[in-house]
């Protein structure tokens, strides 16, 4: 495992830790704990599970992933895009489906982390991670439409079917439930923000729903009687586990897995940026993983660390890990405490939390970046990605985004700028490079950009007129790696050149390049005497050697 890694973590955080230190970390931790609460409780609801599951799983991952993880200001919990997730494997497999798929997904980012492969998570495009992100909120927003109306309709396979499925009518509305909604949604939009520092929005909104709802006789659904215990009634045991179904479970796993690496990775990548610290990635995960193996066997739902709750951890004034454990404290208090008054709240007060989150979670600026620049290829691979998202599986929809966005950049590389140029003879002479100027067929390309499968058809294209071009010069200077393809059409042009009698130079090969095409033999074949560190030196030696196909022209 990681353990010298997590002790020097833990070195560096608490050298010089003091009781003053730690009164940050308590008032840091408690803020955190009053913004968590309504949250953990909203998303345990959204996941499809209950909304104590929704708080066990805040309380543990804030003791278990907190005390592992890769940074000092990483909180985990229940989020709104695992929740999206989560409520599709509720309605194909039930609550066991959660449980399942939620610890094979840990020990599988157990895998990646002890691996040492969280880098690897980084090779999603930004611009997929946010159509991603959209769609996510969307379909959160779009679940949370039967509890704030206060309906139930039939429940569909995608988001955009239940979205649909509310034009058909067949519904009534009921608008007391509404209005509870609408309390929360309004104080969260309209609180000021010196006032939302001070004590959380969506806190208020619940406090001031479940008065109004007892005020107007209660009749709203509300969360109903919360186990005062961390181990809930309904957990996952060994005994239950469908091993023999487990194939079914594949897509899910990997979706959550995936999620929930990126999701942690990306938290991580915002605090580090705030607080100054870096995050060790892999430990990180090593500590994702932990948690969701432990959180199923407790009734909880797979979490991840939580931009949102980091952030104020951070703005907080938090300085270590004992962050994430005095708001986990913080909420286990207040299972214990406040049970029978949370109980009261409405579901659809739950629901204008949920709403507003949504809404804010999409990554804005990164889309008024895309959209106003107008860059074509990000905006296809947003749009399609979070149309996939509401359209199709939630597994599909990233893998259709990466390989959109791949596909892009592919394309984008793969145009390699070839410029082939005459040597300026007389100017050469001037800045005192050559003497003669007799060699009148030397001609130099300049290559730019990786030269690599892709790249191979824009290669031939550039040269397919050598004619009268007795030494060509490859200036690869601009050329930072190159594939078996690439080493091939080299070799190809080496042959057309000797043909008519020239010779094949190169310049200014990256030391990588010049390995790749020493092991294919190519160096072998040119000769290392053609390789030179600059287009000058190799023009002059062009013009030193002279040859047979220059002499042969200037006879005739």
């Amino acid at each position: 495992m990681s353990r010298r890694s997590l002790a020097r973590l833990y070195r560096d955080e608490f050298s010089g830790y003091s009781f003053a230190t730690f009164q940050k970390d308590l008032l840091a931790g408690l803020t955190v704990a009053a913004v968590a609460l309504p949250l953990a409780l909203a998303f345990g609801v959204a996941s499809g599970s209950t909304a104590a599951s929704g708080l066990v799983t805040a309380i543990l991952a804030g003791v278990v992933i907190g005390a592992l993880g890769g940074a000092p200001f990483q909180i985990s919990g229940p989020t709104g895009a695992m929740s999206a997730v989560l409520i599709v494997l509720v309605q194909r497999y039930g609550l066991e489906g959660i449980w399942v798929a939620g610890l094979f997904s840990g020990a599988l980012l157990l895998v990646i982390g002890l691996l040492r492969l969280g880098r690897f998570i980084a090779f999603i495009p930004a611009p997929v991670i946010s159509g991603f992100t959209s769609g996510i909120a969307l379909i959160i927003f779009i679940g949370q439409i039967d509890n704030f109306l206060g309906v139930s309709t039939p429940a569909a396979d995608t988001a955009a079917q239940k979205l649909f499925g509310y034009f058909q009518g067949g519904f009534s509305p009921d608008w007391q439930t509404a209005l509870l909604g609408a309390v929360v949604m309004a104080t969260m939009l309209f609180m000021p923000k010196k006032w939302a520092a001070r004590f959380p929005s969506s806190l208020l909104g619940l406090i001031l729903a479940a008065l109004l709802n007892w005020i107007l006789s209660g009749s709203a659904p509300t969360i109903g009687a919360i186990p005062q215990s961390l181990i809930l009634p309904e957990r996952l045991s060994l005994s239950n586990v469908p091993w023999t179904r487990l194939p079914d479970f594949i897509a899910p796993i990997l979706t959550i897995t995936a999620l929930g690496a990126v999701e942690s990775l990306l938290c991580g990548a915002v605090g580090s940026n705030m607080a100054g610290v870096r995050m060790q990635a892999n430990q990180e995960l090593i500590a994702q993983g932990v948690g969701n193996i432990i959180i199923p066997f407790f009734g909880g739902v797979p979490a991840t660390a939580a931009i949102a709750r980091s952030s104020v951890g951070i703005k907080s004034g938090g300085q270590t890990r004992m962050v994430s454990i005095v708001h986990a404290v913080g909420l286990l208090l207040s299972m214990f405490l406040l049970a029978p008054l949370m109980g009261r709240i409405p579901l659809s007060a739950l629901a204008g939390v949920l709403m507003i989150t949504a809404v804010r979670m999409n990554e804005w600026e990164a889309i008024r970046f895309i959209f106003g620049k107008r860059f074509k290829a990000d905006m296809i691979a947003f749009v399609v990605t979070m149309l996939a998202t509401i359209v199709l599986d939630l597994t599909q929809a990233i893998l259709i985004g990466t390989f959109l966005a791949g596909a892009v950049f592919l394309n984008k590389i793969a145009s390699m700028d070839i410029s082939v140029q005459d040597v300026d003879a007389e100017r050469l002479k001037q800045r005192g490079i050559i003497t003669t100027g007799r060699c009148k067929h030397v001609r130099v390309a300049f290559l730019t950009g990786p030269l690599f499968f892709a790249a191979t058809g824009n290669f031939n294209e550039a040269f397919q007129n050598l004619s009268e071009t007795h030494a060509l010069i490859l200036s690869m200077r601009g050329v930072p790696l190159i594939d078996v393809a690439g080493v091939d059409v080299i070799r190809r042009l080496h042959e057309r050149v000797r043909e008519q009698g020239g010779a094949l130079m190169f310049a200014g090969v990256h030391s990588a390049v010049y390995a790749m095409m020493k092991r294919a033999g190519l160096v072998e074949t040119v000769g290392a005497e053609n390789f030179f560190w600059s287009s000058d030196q190799a023009i002059v030696e062009a013009e030193r050697r002279g040859c047979a196909f220059c002499q042969s022209n200037e006879q005739i």
